[in-house]
C-alpha cells in the first residue's frame, strides 16, 4: 500500500496476541497483492482488465467494493472509485485493512490496540486503566508541531485520518474533473468510530473545498473533523471540543 503499518498492543495472553499480531501482518501483505494497481497481477488490475469476474476474486474484493459503493454514495459521488476511466478502490483499502488488522487483535484479547497506517489510525480499547489513547495531529504548515491532540477518552473505539498535501503533496483527485484537487484546503483530519470511513470523509472532504465539506461532514452522525486551509485558517465541526485534549 506503499506506506509503513505500525502496532501498539497492550495487554491479553502474549501468545494468543503473537499469533494474531503475525495473522494481521499477513492479512495486510494480502490486502497489498490484491488491491495493488501497480501490480499487474493482482485481483483488482485484473478485475479492471476484465479477466476476473467480481465472483472469481478473493470475498474481500466484493466486500470493499460494497464499501466503496458506500462511500460514493453517502458523499454524493466526491469519493470515487473510477479514476481516469479505470477501477482504483485504494482510497478506501488502506483504512478498512488497517481497521481489521486491529479488530483482529482485539478479537484475540488484547486490551487495547492502536494501528497506524501511514498516519491513519484505528484504536480499539485503551493502553492502561484510566489512560485514553492519544493521537496528535500535525500541522501541515509548521513541519514538526501539531495542529491538535485527539483523546478516545470514553469511547471503546476510535478512528484519525487526514487528507492534505503536506506529506504526499498534490495527490487527491477531484472525481468530477478528473484532475487534482484543487481547494482553500492543506489538511482534513477526521474523527469517527471506524477508520474505514474516517479515511473515505477525509479523502471526500478535502476534494469539496472547506466551505461545502463543514457543512457536509456536519451533518455525519459520529463524526468530528478540523479543517486547515492555505490561509492558516483553522475550522472545526461543532462537537471537536469534545475530542481534544
Amino acid at each position: 500500500m506503499g506506506t509503513v503499518f505500525s502496532f501498539d498492543v497492550r495487554g491479553g495472553d502474549p501468545a494468543a496476541v503473537r499469533t494474531a499480531l503475525a495473522d494481521a501482518v499477513a492479512a495486510l501483505h494480502r490486502a497489498d497483492e490484491v488491491f495493488s494497481t501497480y501490480r499487474d497481477d493482482s485481483q483488482i488490475t485484473r478485475l479492471a482488465r476484465g479477466e476476473l469476474t467480481v465472483g472469481q476474486c478473493d470475498p474481500e474484493v466484493a466486500e470493499v467494493l460494497e464499501l466503496a459503493a458506500e462511500a460514493e454514495r453517502v458523499s454524493d459521488g466526491w469519493f470515487s472509485t473510477s479514476y481516469a476511466g479505470r477501477l482504483d478502490p485504494t482510497g478506501i483499502v488502506k483504512g478498512w485493512a488497517a481497521e481489521r488488522a486491529a479488530r483482529r487483535l482485539a478479537a484475540a484479547g488484547a486490551g487495547g490496540v492502536s494501528v497506524n497506517g501511514g498516519g491513519d489510525v484505528q484504536l480499539l480499547g485503551a493502553p492502561g486503566p484510566h489512560r485514553p489513547w492519544r493521537i496528535g495531529v500535525s500541522d501541515p504548515l509548521r513541519p514538526g508541531r501539531l495542529a491538535a491532540v485527539i483523546s478516545a477518552a470514553g469511547t471503546e473505539e476510535l478512528a484519525v485520518a487526514t487528507s492534505g498535501t503536506a506529506e504526499r503533496g498534490t495527490h487527491i483527485v477531484d472525481p468530477r474533473t478528473g484532475r487534482s484537487a484543487v481547494t482553500d484546503l492543506l489538511a482534513v483530519t477526521v474523527v469517527a468510530p471506524r477508520l474505514t470511513w474516517a479515511d473515505c470523509w477525509a479523502t471526500a472532504a478535502f476534494a469539496m473545498g472547506s466551505r461545502q465539506a463543514l457543512a457536509w461532514l456536519e451533518h455525519l452522525p459520529d463524526v468530528e473533523a478540523l479543517l486547515i486551509t492555505a490561509g492558516d485558517e483553522v475550522r472545526c465541526t461543532g462537537g471537536l471540543a469534545a475530542r481534544l485534549g
